[in-house]
């Protein structure tokens, strides 16, 4: 895709540059308005925080359907950015995956993201 180009002045490599773009762009995604649509819908109420003992908001999670603090919740894409089966394809999927609908989101609790990340890791070993 990029081969044929020379960039940063030669110091780096095509794939370099790819994730230097990929990473400004999820960098940006993390300001995509529908993501906090996401969260708003998986807003349950204030309470106290069992941690510090004050006022906080709560979410549920669309996993084990806990409620949880914003700091121990993570707003996650149900279709991953990089399909763990077919790997990169492209920019065009990418960026179109990555900046969904609020559809394409949803509240996880950090324990249920990682298992959901672990196995997509596992998919893309496959």
């Amino acid at each position: 895709m990029f081969r044929d180009r020379v960039f940063n002045s030669g110091q780096w490599t095509a794939a370099r540059f790819k994730s230097f773009v990929v990473s400004a762009i999820r960098a940006s995604s993390r300001r995509w308005p529908p993501k906090y649509e996401a969260l708003k819908e998986a807003f349950t109420s204030r309470k106290t925080n069992k941690k510090t003992g004050k006022m906080a908001m709560h979410y549920r999670c669309a996993v084990c359907t806990e409620q949880f603090v914003a700091a121990d919740v993570q707003v996650d894409h149900i279709e991953p950015a990089v399909d763990p089966v077919k790997g990169w394809q492209g920019f065009d999927v990418f960026i179109d995956r990555m900046f969904c609908e609020k559809e394409g989101f949803q509240v996880l609790c950090k324990p249920c993201h990682k298992t959901k990340t672990n196995e997509e890791r596992k998919a893309r070993k496959k």
